[in-house]
């Protein structure tokens, strides 16, 4: 549809008319608004007469035409709805030496922790259109993979690419916890969220968790802890050989954390349970609800402006030619 950004412009339309109408001053004629050569275009000696006291349809037209120019109409295209306002989140991944135990029945066939993590949080990932993500990988000690984005796709894609053992065999749970709350520090109070998963118990890294954990809590960080491992060991490790099961893990840590951030703690022993985890996330902490629209706007004051140059230049050229052709 149509708009003129300034449609009070309007106003001025009868302005010609109204110079047109006052007395005229010694010397200068009348005070007009005139275009040159205009009176003469196809018009007889009565009608240049008459020009004095009028304004032509040429310089209606085109006073009309500079008028909407200067109105500024402009097209509204239909409204475009914008992501939601959404959370940032930081998901922080164990790649220990225990994330490769195979305890975890997915899809008729048993796999490592890792690969049920994967598999699973990747469509938690690509399902949080408006939240911003950011991936932090912890074994010896912690890395920023991915830092806070709305690209969904390449934080989904740097978890497929993550493999265990690339940040050590150890498990680093201080300094992922201190990380994320490091790459918090700049980003508004409101919607921060740590998810932190794990399977092993703090091993490794230079910052205590209870260190880390005074620092999410002065920072106002929501924590969200989930513990991963079956109940029931496999007994396979490439980097622990013998039965590395959730009897490990430290739950009383995990459980400590979410509750003095205000999170909660979790435990996935299979890939039902964390994806159940995934849609209390859901529940724990929705996207707003309500959209934001806007709606593009194309500026089209150079047509009617175009308009009036191109009647002015073809009335000047018409006025020419027909003046060469009294010369010849």
């Amino acid at each position: 549809m149509f708009e003129f950004s300034w449609p009070w412009c309007f106003i001025l339309i009868p302005l010609p008319w109204l110079l047109s109408r006052l007395k005229p001053l010694k010397q200068q004629g009348n005070l007009r608004l005139r275009i040159p050569g205009f009176a003469k275009l196809g018009l007889n000696n009565q009608a240049v007469q008459d020009h004095g006291r009028k304004v032509s349809i040429i310089e209606w037209i085109i006073w009309a035409l500079l008028v909407i120019a200067i109105a500024n109409p402009t097209w509204l295209d239909e409204p475009i709805t914008l992501p939601n306002e959404g959370r940032d989140i930081m998901l922080a991944v164990d790649l220990s030496g225990s994330m490769t135990e195979q305890d975890m029945a997915y899809q008729g066939q048993y796999v490592d922790r890792l690969t049920m993590v994967k598999a699973v949080l990747s469509d938690f990932i690509e399902q949080r259109q408006g939240d911003r993500l950011g991936l932090i990988l912890f074994g010896d000690t912690a890395f920023l993979q991915t830092p806070l984005t709305r690209d969904v796709k390449t934080v989904s894609q740097m978890l497929s690419e993550a493999q265990i053992g690339l940040v050590g065999r150890a498990t680093a749970i201080g300094d992922a916890l201190g990380l994320s709350v490091k790459r918090f520090a700049n980003k508004d109070e409101s919607n921060r969220i740590v998810v932190l998963l794990t399977d092993g118990q703090n091993t490794a890294g230079n910052l205590d968790p209870d260190d880390a954990l005074l620092l999410a809590r002065e920072e106002g960080i929501k924590v969200y802890t989930i513990g991963v491992g079956s109940d029931n060991p496999r007994g396979f490790s490439l980097f622990n050989m013998g039965g590395m099961s959730g009897g490990n893990l430290d739950e009383g840590l995990l459980k400590r954390i979410a509750e003095q951030t205000g999170g909660l703690y979790f435990r996935a022993k299979d890939v039902a349970g964390l994806q159940q985890i995934y849609k209390e996330l859901d529940k724990l902490e929705p996207i707003s609800s309500d959209e934001q629209t806007f709606r593009p706007q194309v500026s089209l004051f150079y047509l009617p402006l175009l308009a009036a140059l191109g009647i002015i230049a073809l009335a000047l050229l018409v006025n020419f030619i027909r003046q060469f052709k009294r010369e010849v």
